[in-house]
């Protein structure tokens, strides 16, 4: 090497900072200490939020058993040894290495997009909500995989509570009760069981609303629900749904739900003001603006060592990526897109990047899915782990359990476990905070000036009291 030359750190590009980036870049942290310290290293994560969120934690967040703040890890902590920008990944080029990306301050300097170079790209922005094009669901569906959709889901039953107490239109007050969710899976299920649980419990704090006032419907287009868990425990799932008046509808679709009524396709028309939207997830959009090879789903094709198929210094796992299961019985059978792989193949992606760097062999992802665990509501659940079959409290706290085990640090372990204990000795929240929303709502009404005076009243004509001539 010429005297005065300079090496470039080798830079590893970590698209997305949830289950598959956040784990990634922890464990290369660990694995290339030495190299980070060395200076012939660098990690960089580009991802939209600060924090990664533990989503199977959201319906316990959205019935107020937990906390927001304790359900999402922040990056920075966490990271300590990573570069961190907060922004999108807009396109990416890996024939050049270079990414095109914007971060919060692109408007702010009135630049554009910026263009970074990197050696080694992690690509894993997972998933986002799959939408369908029913009529009426963009203007008034809520989605339900981000900790501010489950906090503005909370604050929305129950405002509906109060709207119901308070008005004396019998429709506006059916509508107002009627909940509808679409999507049979985890998220829908969860979700409608544990708000369920939480508005019956607030219902006793309204003189006027009793809990059989309240309907909801679970719309699912499958004939089962929960089919990870099995056809039996999702079979008992459902009678335990229908057993607290929940109208389970499968086989079944929504078709619209314009001017605030979900019209089924089996000819029901509900009037209501919530439509939850749970029916799947689909690969992030920056995936379609790759040169990386997809499948027929729009996921990045994958090789069982975690690199992108026939992309030398391309990496991926998670729901973007469709990487072959190597336990399945049928050959080419992709990885499940869930949390329990994502975890697992972070560990081995981590690990073989770093052997790749070293010069060293990679070793193949392989996982025998373990099971599935599902919380129906407090002290009610199910689950499927091992060949056990488990329902009632016994699956409700293995479903604790396990994912207690799952969350992220030990300091979110410990705040986690608090609150459940806090939340056994005392009484339910359920406090509405939807003003948090808006939060500059009542200064700028009252920075706004006055407004002005009313007109002064028109003068009333004379009247003729029949003296006049």
């Amino acid at each position: 090497m010429p005297h005065g030359t300079v090496t470039q750190p080798a830079r590893i590009l970590v698209v997305g900072g949830g289950y598959v980036g956040m784990y990634t870049a922890l464990r290369l942290q660990r694995q290339l200490r030495a190299e980070l310290a060395g200076g012939s290293a660098e990690i960089v994560v580009v991802t939209p939020d600060p924090y990664m969120t533990y989503q199977p934690f959201l319906p316990e967040a959205a019935a107020g058993s937990l906390s927001p703040r304790h359900v999402v890890v922040p990056l920075r902590r966490v990271l300590d040894r990573c570069r961190l920008l907060i922004g999108e990944v807009e396109s990416i080029d890996h024939a050049k290495r270079t990414a095109i990306l914007t971060t919060l301050a692109t408007d702010e300097e009135g630049a554009g997009p910026v263009a970074l170079a990197y050696d080694e790209l992690v690509l894993a922005p997972g998933s986002v909500s799959r939408t369908l094009p029913v009529p009426g669901l963009a203007e008034h569906g809520i989605g339900f995989k981000t900790v501010e959709e489950a906090i503005g889901l909370r604050n929305h039953v129950l405002e509906q509570l109060d709207i119901a107490s308070s008005t004396r239109d019998p429709a506006l007050r059916d509508a107002a009760l009627t909940f509808v969710f679409v999507g049979g899976g985890y998220a829908g299920v969860e979700a409608l069981a544990e708000l369920e649980d939480m508005a019956r419990y607030a219902t006793r704090y309204h003189h006027n609303v009793k809990p059989e006032d309240l309907r909801w419907v679970l719309v699912e287009a499958a004939g089962r629900i929960l089919p990870e868990v099995g056809d039996e425990m999702g079979g008992y799932a459902i009678r335990e749904l229908r057993g607290r008046n929940v109208d389970v509808r499968l086989n079944t679709r929504l078709d619209g739900c314009e001017d605030r009524v979900a019209v089924l396709s089996d000819g029901t028309r509900l009037p209501t003001r919530t439509v939850v939207w749970t029916a799947g997830v689909k690969p992030a959009p920056v995936l379609a603006a790759t040169d990386l090879p997809l499948d027929e789903r729009g996921r990045i094709r994958c090789t069982a060592h975690l690199t992108v198929a026939d992309t030398p210094h391309a990496w991926a796992a998670g729901d973007a990526a469709a990487v072959p299961d190597l336990t399945a019985k049928d050959p080419g059978t992709p990885c499940a897109p869930n949390a329990q792989h994502a975890v697992r193949q972070a560990k081995v992606l981590a690990e073989n990047l770093a052997a790749s760097l070293r010069g060293r062999p990679l070793k193949e992802y392989a996982h025998a899915y373990a099971g599935s665990v599902a919380s129906l509501g407090l002290h009610k659940g199910v689950a499927h782990v091992y060949g056990r079959k488990l329902k009632g409290y016994p699956a409700w706290l293995m479903h604790r359990a396990y994912h207690l085990s799952r969350m992220p640090t030990a300091n979110r372990k410990a705040r986690v476990l608090a609150e459940w204990t806090l939340s056994g000795l005392f009484k339910r929240e359920i406090v509405s905070l939807g003003s948090l929303e808006h939060p500059r709502a009542e200064f700028e009404l009252a920075a706004a000036p006055p407004p002005p005076p009313p007109p002064p009243p028109a003068p009333r004509p004379e009247e003729n009291d029949g003296t006049s001539s």
